[in-house]
This record gives structure tokens, sequence and C-alpha cells, in this order.
């Protein structure tokens, strides 16, 4: 009996101190959940945009509208235009031109925080990234800006099926890459020849602002075209370090410029070639028609296809308004047909800059250019002349051209051709 007692004096003491140990724990675990804790404190970023805290400012963003100028901007936010005439006086052109606000175009103004609510900024947008930004202050002063550009590099390949246009649109390309594929082989390719199933690969580069907002092509760095199962590769390359100016050149360090582009604009067709016997639609007779008609639809733009100088700009009855050109001694091109001329006599062009537009004056039946083409002062067929190159690359260029594609190449052959 005694023993019995004993064992349940033990169990009750056994479990009494479990119950203990137990509630203590508890007790500490609650002290601990309970313990207060220090909230973290954020700190706001600053905006910043422009060069400038825009946090200080009340900011007021807008576009140009129709009709509006500077004056009438600043106007309707309380500058007068005693101010307004010491601002345009006091600021250059090449900061901000008062005079071409254009249509459309985001700006801003900043003013002040009180009750006045002053301007004390005026920022315009002059493209995605550059910006002009006007202190309204005392101290009238402009200066210029480019918003964070980051460049990201991109790789892309496509089959043409149609054209070119429509194998960048196939392959989900902004199409200013198509229209800079297009200037990269204008001198080695007649894209208006393009194959079925003529191929291309591209490296290149875009431009995002903030890391996020596309802001448009940078650069096609490195490219290839395969067409009739000829490779043709295109690496640009700075050949002057002191002004910034590339070129492309293929794989061997050739030019892929030559002296003269292989048309004088972007055509629909060719709609008569150069030949000693024609039946001329207007004149109803046979006769030589010594120059290539390229029929493109009125307005668009006539490049000259090499440099040189304006030695006619004038009307004829059978030319109608046409233009020449004196590239050297040797070579001379002419325009004719023209819906308006751009260049006067004496000017000086460059291979691509624009010198009329396409119309269907003098002897024509409709819109198209006639291109002439003239060797020691004979006119002859442009696409029968073994016509030179552009400038070739400098020797001493080579070693480092070489360098450079290295990589570039090795890139653009594992880039896999889209079947």
């Amino acid at each position: 009996m005694k023993q019995h007692i004993s064992n349940q004096l033990f169990i009750l003491s056994f479990f009494s101190i479990l119950i203990f140990s137990s509630c203590k724990d508890d007790s500490q675990k609650t002290e601990i959940e309970t313990k207060p804790t220090t909230p973290k404190v954020v700190e706001k970023k600053p905006l910043i945009a422009y060069g400038i805290n825009l946090d200080n400012y009340l900011v007021k963003k807008d576009t140009v509208k129709r009709g509006e100028t500077f004056g009438t901007i600043l106007d309707q936010n309380g500058i007068g235009p005693t101010t307004v005439y010491n601002i345009t006086q006091s600021i250059s052109d090449s900061i901000l031109n008062f005079r071409r606000l254009n249509f459309g175009k985001p700006y801003v103004i900043l003013k002040t925080k009180d009750s006045l609510q002053k301007p004390t900024h005026f920022i315009y947008e002059k493209d995605r990234i550059n910006y002009a930004v006007i202190n309204l202050k005392d101290s009238i002063h402009g200066t210029t800006g480019k918003k964070p550009v980051t460049i990201k590099q991109k790789e892309a390949s496509g089959i043409i099926k149609s054209s070119l246009s429509q194998a960048i649109d196939d392959a989900g390309l902004n199409y200013n890459i198509a229209l800079r594929f297009s200037e990269i082989y204008q001198w080695t390719v007649d894209f208006f020849r393009l194959q079925k199933g003529d191929q291309f690969k591209i490296i290149y580069s875009e431009k995002y602002i903030n890391d996020s907002i596309y802001a448009g092509l940078h650069e096609v760095e490195a490219s290839l075209l395969r067409h009739k199962d000829r490779d043709f590769y295109g690496f640009n390359f700075e050949v002057d370090s002191t002004t910034g100016r590339t070129d492309y050149f293929d794989e061997n360090a050739q030019t892929l410029r030559k002296f003269f582009l292989k048309a004088p604009l972007e055509y629909t067709r060719i709609s008569s070639r150069y030949t000693k016997r024609r039946f001329h639609p207007v004149q109803k007779r046979w006769k030589a028609h010594k120059g290539t008609d390229y029929a493109a639809p009125t307005g668009t733009p006539i490049w000259s296809t090499a440099d040189g100088v304006v030695i006619k700009s004038s009307y004829t009855r059978g030319n109608g308004k046409y233009v020449k050109v004196r590239h050297t001694n040797k070579y001379t091109t002419q325009y004719l047909h023209m819906s308006r001329r751009a260049v006067n006599v004496g000017d000086y062009v460059k291979q691509g800059d624009i010198i009329g537009y396409v119309g269907s004056t003098g002897l024509a039946t409709g819109p198209h250019v006639c291109y002439r083409f003239w060797v020691d002062g004979r006119q002859v067929d442009p696409y029968k002349q073994d016509l030179p190159d552009a400038e070739p690359m400098a020797e001493k260029l080579k070693p480092a051209y070489f360098d450079f594609i290295k990589s570039l190449k090795s890139q653009l052959d594992k880039i896999p051709f889209v079947n």
C-alpha cells in the first residue's frame, strides 16, 4: 500500500514539473513574439529628369498644338512678349530654334510651388533623346542634353519570299532595319532582283531610354546576305576617328560602296531600258532611247548617284524639269521629267543627296525618271559599264579591321539561317 501511494506521488510530481516547464516555455515564447520591431524607413528617390529635380517644381506637360509658337505658349503661362523677345535674342539657334517648334512635339514647363506658380524652365524635346532646357529665371540661359540611353545588341535572320521589306516584317523586325539593310548593299545588289529563297542574317543594336523605352535603331553592326548562292558580308567599321565616320566592308576589307549607286531612287519597276531602237510612246515613232526609265509614284525623291557639281537645273519641252550633274571629267549623269527640282546650278551634291522629285513633265506618259549616263562625253548604258569602286580602305587600317571583325564574323556565322 505504501509503495502504491509512493508511486502515485512520484507520478504527480513528474507531471507537475512538466506542466511548470511547459508554462515557462510558453511565457518565454509569448514574450519574444510580442517584442516590438522598428519599422524600416524607405527613402523616396528624387524624380530627376532633364538634369533637374522635378520634385521641387510644379510640372506641366503638354505638346505643341497646330499654329502655336514659343511666344503663344509662354503667354499662356504668364510670360509677356518683352521677356519672350529677350529670351529669343539671348539663346542661340544651336540650342533651340524658337521659329521651328514642331507640331506634336512634347514640352514641359516647370513652375514654382508657391502661390505665384511662376514659370522657371521651358523644356522642349527635339526628339526621343535630345532636349533643350531654357532657364526662365533672372539669368536667362539655355542648355541641351540627352536622356540616358542604353544600347542593346540583338540578332536576327530571315528569308526572302517576296521582298526584303516583307522578309524583315516576317522576322518581326523594325522597318528601319530594312531601310538600313538596303543602304548597305545598294551598290552591289539590285533589291528588285532578289530571288525567292535568298536569306539574310544581321547583328544590330537598338537604343533604349532608361533601359526600357525603345528609341530607334542604333546601327547594323554586321550583316550577311545570301543572294544567288553567294554570300555578301558587311561589317560597319570606323574609318576616321576624328569625325567618327564609318563605312561597310566585306570580309576581305573591300568596300561595299561603288562610285555610283545602282539606281537614282527607290523605284517600282524599270519601264524602259537603254536601247538603240524604241517606239516612243508620245512621238509615235522609232528612235534611240539613251536612258533608263524608272517608274515610281509622283513625288518620290531622286538621288544623285555620285558626288558632283550641278551643271544644269532647267526645263525643256522634251526633258521637262531636269538636273544634270558632272561627277568627274569622265562621268556625267542627267535626271529627266521631274515634278520639282531641289538643286541649283553650281550646287555641290553628295552621293544619295536629293536633287529632285519624280514627275511626268516634258514628253512623258506617266511618272518616272529617265536616268542618262555619259562617259567621256558619250551616252552609254550604265548597266554595261565597269564602274569604279568608292575610296578603298587605307592599308594601315586593315590589321585593326581584321582584328575587329573576327569575333563579329564568328557570331554572325553561328546565327542559323531561316529555311
